[in-house]
């Protein structure tokens, strides 16, 4: 066996019921001259979260991408800043699914410190083709993602 096979595959975070908890530290990089975590970043954690939700749900975006299929788009985002982050902090990502539609749904986001909020955002993601056109969802996701708003837990 070699080292990169005995090596922990990288964190993807957990469903807990029909939410998905995605850990996450912050590091020198994450910062900005005044030691907090820079404003822009928590949209990445929030990106990163959302991106691993979907791939354990079973959702394979790149798989569709590379098929020709359609890509999601954010269409909408509403970010509060409550309270900073800082260097060393252990931080977790909550996100739940809490609006389906044919082309679009809706996830809601938070980034806590040890059960404080400090940052929630609802981000509305839309389903285009990849001419950039509006599409319904494949049908398979849409039924994931309305499992997922009527608080089922997928994967018992």
């Amino acid at each position: 066996m070699s080292v990169s096979e005995l090596m922990p595959a990288p964190a993807t975070g957990r469903f807990v019921a029909a939410v998905h908890h995605f850990p996450l530290r912050i590091y020198f990089e994450d910062t900005d001259l005044s030691g907090l975590v820079y404003h822009a970043n928590y949209l990445r954690y929030m990106e990163r979260a959302r991106s691993d939700m979907l791939r354990i749900a079973g959702i394979d975006q790149r798989e569709n991408h590379e098929s020709g299929g359609g890509v999601y788009a954010v269409t909408d985002l509403n970010i509060r800043y409550r309270r900073p982050a800082r260097l060393d902090d252990d931080l977790m990502v909550v996100s739940r699914v809490t609006d389906v539609r044919a082309a679009s749904c809706s996830i809601h986001q938070s980034v806590m410190r040890v059960g404080e909020e400090l940052t929630d955002a609802t981000i509305t993601v839309a389903w285009l083709t990849p001419q950039g056109r509006p599409q319904r969802q494949p049908k398979a996701w849409t039924a994931i993602f309305t499992r997922l708003c009527q608080g089922e837990d997928i994967h018992p």
